[in-house]
Order: C-alpha cells, then sequence, then structure tokens
C-alpha cells in the first residue's frame, strides 16, 4: 500500500507537471504568436515593395527587361512570404489553441473581391432540420439561407473523338459511297484544334517546353513522344502562316514602322545565352491614321544586322529606330528604288541624359558609401528635351498636317537651341566626359533625329 504521504507527494508531483506542461504551451504558442507576426511583417514589407516598384512603373513609364525582370523577382519574393505567413498563422493558432490564456494573432486581410457572374456556378443545398434541435418542436418558419462561394477547378479532361463515316455500296451499280472526311487542321488528323491550340499557346505564351507538356501528359496517362509533339508544332506553323503573312502584310503597308529587339534567354549547351525578337509595330493613331494598329514579331539567335534587312528588304517607308549599327545599312543609297526614311528615338538620345542625373540608377551601380554625382549640364538638356516631349503629349493624336504646323512653330526652334547648347557645351568638355558622349549619340546623327520637324506622322 502507498502511504499517504507518498499519495500526497504524487498528486502534487502531477499538479507541478501538469503547471510546467500549461507553461510550456504557453511558451510554444507565444513563440508561435511572435513567428506569425514577424512573418506577416516581412509579407507586408514584399508587398509594399512590390507595389511601389508596380507605381514607380506606371509613372515613369519603364518598360525595359531589366524592370520586368524587377517585377518577376518581387512577385516572387512576395509569394513566398505570403505562404510563409500564412503557414505561421495557422501553426500559431493551433498552438494559442491548447492554452486559455494565449490569443492567436489573425492577419489583416484585404476585401475579398467577388467571382465573377459569369463564371457557372453548381448549387449545393445542405437541407435544414425538420425539427427544432433545441425543444423539438417542429414549428418552424424559413428564413434567408447563408450563400457562400467557394471556387473550385474543374481537372482538364482529354477525350478521343471517333469520327465514323458510313459506307453504302449500291446493289444496281455496284459502286461504293462515303462521305469525305472532315478537315483536320494537322495532316493526318490526330489531334483536334483545341489540343493544338493548348499546346501552341503552354510553349510560347506560357514557356512550357515540350518535355514538361510531355511529362504532364504521360503523368494524365497519355503517353506522346516529344518527336510527335515537335512535328505537330511544325505543322501548326504551317497552319497558321498564311494570317501571319496577311498580318505581314498590312504591317509593312505602313508609311511608318517603329523597330525594336528585344532579348530572349535561350538554352545553350553550357550557359543561356541571348537570342533576339525582333519587333515591327504599325500604329497609326498617334498621327490620326485609321488602319488598326498590328505587331510582327521575327525570332533570330543572334543580333547580326541581317536579320532586320531580310525583314523589311522592299520596304521603303519612314522607320524609327535607335541608333543600333544593324539598321545602317536599310538606309543607304541604293538599296531600293526608294530608300528609307531614318527617324531616330528621342526616348534613347534623352536616356544618356538622365542616366547622368539619376540618383536611384548611380546608388545601385556605384561602391557602397560613394555619393552620387548629378549633373548640372544633363540637367539642363533634359529640361530642353522635355519641352519637346510636352508639345509632343499636346498634338498625340491630331493630323500629319496639324502635327507638321504645330512642330514648325514650337518645336523648330526648341530643336535649334538645343544644337547651339551641344555645340557650345561639347567644345568645352573632354571627349572622354560623359556628358560630351551623350551629346554625341545626338550629334553623330543629327539628321536622323531632326526628320520629325518635316514629317508629322514621326514620332519622337
Amino acid at each position: 500500500m502507498v502511504s499517504s504521504n507518498a499519495s500526497d507527494e504524487l498528486v502534487q508531483l502531477r499538479a507541478e507537471l501538469a503547471i510546467v506542461r500549461e507553461q510550456a504551451l504557453v511558451a510554444e504558442a507565444e513563440v508561435a504568436k511572435v513567428w506569425a507576426i514577424n512573418a506577416d511583417l516581412l509579407a507586408r514589407n514584399a508587398h509594399l515593395e512590390l507595389m511601389n516598384e508596380q507605381m514607380r512603373r506606371d509613372k515613369y513609364g519603364a518598360r525595359s527587361e531589366r524592370s520586368r525582370r524587377l517585377l518577376d523577382q518581387l512577385e516572387l519574393t512576395f509569394e513566398e512570404l505570403e505562404a510563409n505567413a500564412s503557414e505561421a498563422e495557422l501553426l500559431g493558432q493551433i498552438a494559442a489553441a491548447k492554452t486559455t490564456t494565449v490569443q492567436a494573432f489573425t492577419r489583416t486581410r484585404s476585401t475579398r473581391r467577388d467571382f465573377p457572374a459569369d463564371l457557372p456556378r453548381e448549387q449545393v443545398v445542405i437541407p435544414a432540420p425538420d425539427l427544432c434541435p433545441c425543444c423539438g418542436s417542429d414549428d418552424l418558419s424559413q428564413l434567408p439561407a447563408a450563400v457562400t462561394e467557394t471556387l473550385e477547378r474543374v481537372p482538364a479532361r482529354h477525350k478521343v473523338i471517333q469520327t465514323v463515316r458510313e459506307k453504302v455500296s449500291c446493289r444496281q451499280c455496284e459502286k461504293i459511297s462515303q462521305p469525305p472526311a472532315p478537315f483536320h487542321v494537322t495532316p493526318r488528323g490526330m489531334f483536334g484544334p483545341h489540343f493544338l491550340a493548348n499546346l501552341a499557346f503552354q510553349k510560347y505564351g506560357l514557356h512550357q517546353p515540350l518535355n514538361s507538356q510531355r511529362d504532364r501528359l504521360e503523368a494524365e496517362g497519355i503517353p506522346l513522344s516529344l518527336s510527335t509533339l515537335a512535328d505537330q508544332i511544325g505543322a501548326i506553323c504551317v497552319a497558321v502562316k498564311p494570317l501571319f503573312l496577311l498580318l505581314e502584310a498590312h504591317g509593312l503597308a505602313a508609311d511608318r514602322l517603329h523597330a525594336d529587339d528585344t532579348t530572349v534567354p535561350l538554352l545553350a549547351k553550357l550557359k543561356t545565352s541571348v537570342a533576339r525578337i525582333w519587333d515591327y509595330v504599325r500604329d497609326d493613331r498617334p498621327f490620326g491614321g485609321t488602319a488598326p494598329p498590328v505587331a510582327l514579331c521575327y525570332y533570330s539567335s543572334d543580333r547580326r544586322g541581317e536579320h532586320p534587312r531580310a525583314h523589311l528588304a522592299g520596304y521603303a517607308g519612314i522607320l524609327q529606330v535607335d541608333r543600333y549599327a544593324g539598321f545602317n545599312a536599310l538606309f543607304e543609297e541604293g538599296r531600293t528604288d526608294k530608300p528609307m526614311t531614318r527617324a531616330n528615338c528621342w526616348v534613347h538620345a534623352r536616356r544618356e541624359f538622365f542616366k547622368l542625373v539619376d540618383i536611384r540608377q548611380q546608388l545601385k551601380r556605384r561602391k557602397k558609401g560613394a555619393t552620387p554625382l548629378v549633373s548640372p549640364l544633363a540637367s539642363e538638356a533634359l529640361e530642353i528635351i522635355d519641352r519637346l516631349f510636352a508639345i509632343e503629349r499636346d498634338i498625340n493624336g491630331k493630323p500629319a498636317a496639324e502635327r507638321l504646323a504645330v512642330r514648325r512653330e514650337l518645336s523648330a526652334p526648341i530643336v535649334a537651341e538645343l544644337e547651339t547648347w551641344m555645340r557650345e557645351t561639347r567644345s568645352k568638355l573632354s571627349r572622354h566626359d560623359a556628358v560630351a558622349k551623350a551629346i554625341a549619340y545626338l550629334q553623330n546623327d543629327w539628321d536622323g533625329f531632326t526628320t520629325f520637324l518635316a514629317d508629322g506622322r514621326i514620332c519622337l
């Protein structure tokens, strides 16, 4: 038999263990709460950084690849921290539920937006009880029901369509008749148009390589070889070629084209290389044109000048470009019956001066602790150039003749002022000076930059 003293000690020990256990649970809940608060703060900071960068992009119109990659990186960071914060919140609630003294941390969330009204809805009705759970009475009155909407996904479903073409034989003439085969987008009719459209969109729109699509299809029980999928991509290119030729003919019939190239990372054997997408945009709206705008895109694995020369063979209109040397051959005499008119991009010229006054960029590129420098000469050039852009904003969308009249009256004196300022300023600077190099960018092809003063269709 256990003595009364031993029994009392056992009860006391159990009470102490319960207190220690409660204290441990409280400490665990407090730690989880702190983790949840910290994770929420990190997620909030990441969200604010993302919104700030988006607002800067909207306000200052930055559309460069570097800016796009920065936004992508901020979105990835926010995504990870937001997931961590939600996980920490739920773990904190579980830990707090085991105690009676710790209150769980609940994150503040924005008001949830309603789902689009055009989404199909499926109603699941949970019937009310026939009898009152409290007293058992059946004298119940109906009240407005509580409705909760939950977004659900119906998995993609593949199916095989069997086309059965019946045949008949004539007993009189003994001829066999059969309906013609239906139209197929690609030869042999192995894949339907929706499957092919999704295959191409996944590859070119969402950057999913064919080997990744093959693995996903195989996981869904549809084994297809990589060569089969690649063969279909080639067939799709042939099928849509007539449509592209129509778009190309419309684009190259423009009085004015804007040309540029965009970098594209290209998987290579040893390291990622840089490929190019050559963009040619027809947009007549700035000078009051009514033709639909169109963007033509061509791919190349390098940036040699032979590519734009091949794309624009026979074109003889206005070409708005930067100072890339690969475009130079397009404006040489004897290239076509009528060489193209070169209109240089003033945004690229302005950017050379803006780099010298952009403190944020200098802080990123300079060594830690270095003081950023703002060039007063670059600020003067920016002030003159910005006056030109202000005039352009006012005449955007006006007819070409009206734009040209305004430019001759208002823009021409500013251009003359800028030319004089550049000539006088450059004569006082070393040729290695950053401002002198920015001035040289303009002066080395001044005719291309001033073409807009003679044609209202040209944009800055």
